[in-house]
């Protein structure tokens, strides 16, 4: 009886910003069959530091948070955080 561990993610990508939206599987196994699962949800915004995430999510955050699409999703947050800024 060998208990064993796994991990699986899915990303998604939510427009306009390329919000980056990941759940993460926790995976346990009992001689190579699943006995149990839980998930972990997190986000990253266009800009955040990516240390210590995974690798296909750094790879999707540098294809798709070009120096563009941050600089648009700051200033939209800074429009938000003004008083009478955009709803």
């Amino acid at each position: 009886m060998a208990f064993t561990e796994r991990t699986e993610h899915k990303i998604e990508i939510i427009p306009p910003y390329n919000i980056l939206q990941c759940r993460r599987a926790d995976i346990v196994l009992k001689d190579g069959k699943e006995v149990g699962r839980t998930y972990h949800r997190h986000v990253k915004t266009p800009g955040s530091d990516m240390t210590g995430e995974c690798a296909e999510m750094q790879a999707v955050a540098n294809a798709l948070w070009t120096d563009e699409v941050v600089a648009d999703y700051q200033a939209m947050i800074a429009a938000q955080e003004r008083p009478g800024g955009a709803s």
